[in-house]
């Protein structure tokens, strides 16, 4: 919007006047969010809240602190480190069973072909994927196709 000299002098009316920032705009033909953006540029005084308050409610006591969030892990006071262990005397050590190459997620595989619908929770034992033969271009089976493609309904059908 070009905000001209007259617009300004009608915004600062409207204002005085006490209406919303959506009925100046409505009346200006502009949005609420543009009358709230010029008021703040222009200075314009604070607008009362909208939000009405029981006279009855006790207020809450200003404390002139506000709220805080728990501190970050990283400026918490650093635990004291355990002792290292004693090395074992060369009698006493026990070999350790070898360490596999490579962790591999428990989540059964899907080829491109097959059925890619979750089956159970993520991350518990049940969880799998369907794995039946997917449709051609698609990720899923006929059935859980059916599930995951819904036809939009013609709205001009129920018009009648």
């Amino acid at each position: 919007m070009d905000w001209t000299e007259e617009a300004i002098d009608r915004l600062r009316a409207f204002w005085a006047e006490g209406h919303s920032t959506a009925e100046i705009g409505r009346r200006m033909g502009i949005s609420k969010n543009a009358v709230v953006g010029k008021a703040h540029r222009l200075d314009l005084p604070a607008r009362p809240s909208p939000i009405r308050r029981d006279p009855a409610a006790p207020r809450p006591v200003a404390t002139g602190r506000r709220p805080t969030l728990p501190p970050l892990r990283a400026a918490l006071p650093i635990a004291p480190r355990r002792e290292e262990p004693k090395p074992l005397p060369a009698a006493e050590i026990v070999a350790a069973p070898p360490k596999p190459a490579a962790i591999v997620r428990a989540f059964p595989r899907v080829s491109a072909k097959s059925c890619c619908w979750p089956i159970g929770e993520p991350g518990t034992k049940g969880f799998r994927f369907c794995g039946a033969a997917a449709m051609a271009g698609k990720p899923y089976c006929t059935e859980h196709a059916a599930l995951a493609y819904v036809r939009v309904k013609d709205r001009r059908e129920d018009a009648a």
